[in-house]
């Protein structure tokens, strides 16, 4: 290794390891073990294989040195010749060894990666909604990509580099001692001049490091808001193109300072650590020279101190890091694991229960509910913030209490924000109640299995998401094992097949990101035909028909009477139609059920649903298409 080859080393170690300082969790290590456990076997061959390459890389400048001594005693060729190949044999190991190295590594790191984002994305799967309503998905994405990859630099950079680096410095200097005290005392005065400029330089850099990826984060950021579908139609209606330019070239014009500052200094560095070793190695040929000259050491050793003084400054400066490196990689973990601590608040217990067969009563029984508290569901670091909002939960469902029998349709009306939308997260167990029950069959669903209560309750929301995929992908999300025969079935009965038909790859056509390639109808008509795909006996419409015009209402009304035939139902409706046709109406205003009773049951009554239907549901008198009268000039 060269003294410029130190100095990149050392640059890398300093750039890629945070400067944290902190004390060693015990219970961070306890749980690195646990990961750790699985690859134990490879953990020993991989730290096995780093000692044996450090004896390697200590025993060429011996060997080197020997084959000097043999020529300048003008010794047997055959000594030199058995050297130069025995060298080349151990340059052939080190690099066979290298690549073996390098795979373990590899399978080591990579397969550390899995484990490690396969826990993360499963643990994240089960958070409440409350979590992915909270957290910023930049923040979360980033802990299974850059922290799961400084946490596995621990196993296949660190782990392996401390090794090494003790063993060969360990062999290093009791070869240097045997070979010349006087020159290896040299070496170790003069290691401060090579370190601790190495250690200043190396923490500015690191700075300027991460001040450059702040910089790039925030460049990357506007460009992802721009370049959305939803933000560049928001730029082009309200954007000004000039404005906008300015601002990103006055975000890239920093980016470019920072990294013209960046290889300045990094110049600098590799320039003043190379000096250094080079007047090292310098000292080291005077001194070894001298001391050759006056017969008191022998031409060979000189040349192995030469060598060997790479061996002695590379382990030295790389270990002076380990420190940082190691706490870096334990950041890491940290950061990891605080997700993984966030315990989810929805658990399927051991002994969970099937849904009953055949049609499902659902019945809210004094429901109490309030929103987690932010301690609970999040984290502080997960969105970006200083501290998480400290205050409790309000409570926003006080006593709900009511029951659909086997395939009746009970309908939720009432102002925006009275909790209707609440009420229907409750039934898939999107939250779970604080007071009260919630039941599908007669059976609380905190008692039902996860995949049971999955297969049993459907719900189409307000806006009904869709994946960036084709809309085969995102139909068989309801039922993987479903044919094309029945995606086009439940196409048609959303009154969406036509339009399918007409696509450039129909069923394999790409929908875009969120859907965006369709109209709002026409995405709210494919989650509808998710729905009917599913066959659930539970169905969930909140507002499903609020982005429709009126014939696509019409249409998709007819497919959502076919498909509420003979299942129980809870529609959240602002359109008289879906009321009209519901066996119950339920009224809340402020978290609580003010008025109950059928359609001519409500407006006999003159309550709160009449007034609510003479100013929302009520036929509105056409306005006259004439013109008035214009007065005659």
């Amino acid at each position: 290794m060269s003294m410029e080859t130190t100095a990149w080393t050392q640059l890398h170690s300093v750039l890629y390891a945070q400067q944290e300082q902190r004390p060693l969790a015990r219970a961070t290590l306890r749980r690195i073990g646990a990961f750790a456990r699985p690859h134990r076997r490879r953990i020993v061959r991989f730290v096995a294989l780093g000692v044996v390459t450090a004896l390697l890389a200590v025993a060429t400048p011996v060997l080197a040195g020997r084959v000097v001594d043999a020529i300048v005693s003008r010794g047997d060729q055959g000594t030199v010749v058995r050297l130069a190949l025995l060298i080349a044999l151990i340059a052939v190991a080190e690099a066979a060894l290298g690549i073996l190295g390098r795979r373990l590594s590899a399978t080591l790191g990579e397969g550390l990666i899995l484990d490690l984002r396969t826990a993360v994305f499963d643990h994240v799967q089960r958070m409440p909604v409350a979590f992915f309503t909270r957290t910023r998905t930049g923040a979360l994405v980033s802990r299974l990509n850059n922290d799961v990859i400084g946490a596995q630099r621990a196993f296949s950079n660190t782990l392996s580099g401390v090794v090494g680096n003790v063993v060969t410095l360990l062999l290093t200097l009791a070869v240097m001692l045997t070979l010349s005290w006087q020159v290896t005392l040299l070496a170790l005065v003069l290691l401060p001049v090579f370190v601790v400029p190495a250690r200043r330089m190396g923490r500015r850099m690191a700075r300027m490091q991460r001040e450059a990826a702040t910089l790039n984060a925030a460049m990357s950021t506007r460009m992802t808001e721009r370049f959305s579908a939803p933000g560049a139609t928001l730029v082009k209606l309200f954007g000004r193109p000039e404005e906008e330019s300015a601002q990103f070239a006055a975000r890239a014009a920093r980016v470019r300072d920072i990294g013209i500052r960046t290889a300045t200094a990094q110049s600098a560095f590799i320039t003043a650590l190379t000096l250094v070793s080079s007047l090292a190695l310098a000292l080291v040929y005077g001194l070894g020279g001298w001391l050759a000259l006056r017969g008191t050491l022998e031409p060979g050793a000189v040349v192995s101190l030469a060598l060997l003084l790479t061996r002695l400054y590379a382990p030295l400066t790389a270990l002076a890091g380990a420190r940082v490196e190691i706490m870096s990689a334990l950041v890491s973990f940290e950061r990891v694991f605080e997700v993984l601590g966030l315990k989810p608040l929805i658990e399927e217990k051991p002994d969970a229960r099937e849904v009953p067969d055949g049609p499902v009563s659902v019945e809210f029984d004094g429901v109490r509910f309030a929103y987690p508290a932010a301690d609970k569901v999040s984290l502080a670091s997960l969105e970006e913030v200083a501290s998480l909002d400290g205050g409790d939960g309000t409570e926003v469902l006080h006593g709900i209490s009511f029951r659909a029998e086997p395939g009746q349709t009970v309908a939720l009306v009432g102002p925006s924000g009275a909790g209707k939308s609440t009420i229907a997260q409750l039934l898939p167990r999107l939250y779970d109640v604080d007071e009260g029950a919630v039941r599908i069959g007669g059976t609380d669903v905190r008692d039902l299995s996860t995949a049971s209560l999955r297969a049993t309750v459907g719900m189409v929301t307000q806006d009904g998401h869709l994946f960036h995929d084709t809309v085969r992908a995102n139909l068989l999300l309801a039922r993987p094992t479903a044919g094309d025969e029945e995606l086009w079935e439940a196409l048609r009965r959303a009154r969406l097949d036509d339009l399918v038909r007409l696509l450039p790859d129909g069923l394999d056509t790409v929908v875009g990101e969120r859907g965006y390639r369709l109209s709002g109808g026409e995405r709210q008509r494919l989650t509808i035909a998710r729905l009917l795909l599913a066959r659930q006996r539970v169905v969930i419409l909140d507002e499903a028909t609020a982005h429709l015009d009126n014939v696509s209402e019409a249409a998709v009304q007819e497919a959502l009477t076919e498909a509420l035939h003979g299942r129980t139902a809870l529609v959240i409706a602002h359109r008289l139609s879906t009321v009209r046709a519901a066996d119950l109406i339920l009224v809340v205003e402020a978290g609580r059920i003010v008025e109950r009773g059928t359609h001519d049951e409500l407006l006999a009554a003159g309550g709160r649903y009449a007034r609510l239907y003479r100013t929302r549901f009520a036929p509105q008198p056409e306005r006259s298409s004439q013109r008035p009268a214009q007065p005659v000039p």
